[in-house]
This record gives C-alpha cells, structure tokens and sequence, in this order.
C-alpha cells in the first residue's frame, strides 16, 4: 500500500488555531510531540495539560479529567501516531461514553516525531471508522477546513455523547513551540485552574 498524503491538505497549524479560538474554558490534554506545539502555537492556556514521555497516553488522560469534571468540555489534541499507540483506549473510552470528551487525531499519516515514517493511518488505517465500529456517538473524517468549523460546535454538545475526528493534515514539520516542560508546574496550573490547591 502506497501512502495517502495527496489526501493530507489542511494546515495544523491553522487547525489548531480555529479548533480552540474563543475556547473559554474548554480543557484540553495534548499528545506528546507536534501536537503539543501546535496547541501551545495556538497559545498557552492554564486549561492546557501538555503531555511529555508519555506515548500514547493522552486519551486516557482526556478520559480520565473528562470523567472528574463533567461539566467542562475536555478535548485531546493528538497525532495519529500517538493515536495508534493507544489504539485500545477507544473501546474503553467508548464504553464510559463521556459526552464531555471530544478527541481530534491529527493525522498526516507519518510518525512525525521519529522521522516521518508513512504511519498505519498512512498505508490506509481510519482511525474515525476504529473510533465508530468501538461506539463512538459521533465521529468524523475532516479533509477541509469547513469541517474544522463543525467540528468546533461539536465541542460543547452533549447529545452526540463521546467525539472523535481524523483531521487529514499535510505532512510538514513546522518550527516547534515548546509548552512548559516542568511537570509539576503543568499540573499544578491545570489545578489552580479548576479550583483545586497545588499537590
């Protein structure tokens, strides 16, 4: 199988700047790598838990927060090669059914961070589709930016219950905005922010 990146047209970085415009206090949990620099891009946010070291972990981290504040709105911002690494944790999240929790996979089909290898997504894999068969209430393949618009409003609904779009990006390497890198400093502001004192 040849790789699909004639299919890859967004930017990720205006992506990510239109998903979290005007986001009021949307939580959102980054995968590790690019992601993390294009939120951060988008601009640094207390309501921001960037991940570091920790591969393939963003969604059960999104899960988790989305479970102990269900009235925010959380979103995970990841690469499809972070996504593959927690393949599994679509049929967990799927039968917890936070309608809170929106995931966005970035996905320009290459394992960006360990030098641009064509990734399963690549060679074919629909990351929306393991999202639907698992029980997702509502998911989505975005190849343009209208898409991006709609996929913002699905955000704060709750009727659709738990939400995941494949968002087809171009496969580039912009210049990396490096969020916080301090751990405890992360989670503590993520904490201050939702009213809780510092651990």
């Amino acid at each position: 199988m040849g790789q699909v990146s004639a299919n890859h047209i967004l930017d990720r970085r205006e992506v990510v700047k239109t998903l979290l415009a005007d986001r009021n206090d949307v939580l959102v949990v980054t995968g590790l790598g690019s992601a993390s620099y294009d939120v951060m891009a988008a601009g640094d946010h207390d309501n921001n838990y960037y991940l570091w070291a920790a591969m393939g972990s963003a969604t059960m981290v999104g899960l988790g927060i989305a479970k102990a504040q269900p009235d925010k709105s959380v979103v995970v911002v990841t690469g499809d090669g972070e996504m593959l690494m927690g393949f599994g944790s679509l049929a967990t999240i799927a039968l917890q059914k936070p309608a809170n929790l929106t995931i966005v996979v970035l996905d320009n089909g290459h394992f960006g961070e360990t030098g641009m290898q064509v990734s399963h997504a690549g060679h074919g894999i629909a990351l929306d589709q393991v999202a639907k068969t698992c029980g997702f209430g509502w998911t989505d393949e975005i190849r343009d930016i209208d898409g991006v618009h709609q996929l913002r409003e699905q955000i704060g609904a709750r009727n659709a219950g738990v939400k995941l779009a494949t968002v087809k990006i171009k496969a580039e390497n912009p210049p990396r905005v490096l969020p916080p890198r301090d751990g405890s400093y992360i989670k503590n502001r993520f904490r201050a922010a939702l009213g809780h004192p510092p651990i």
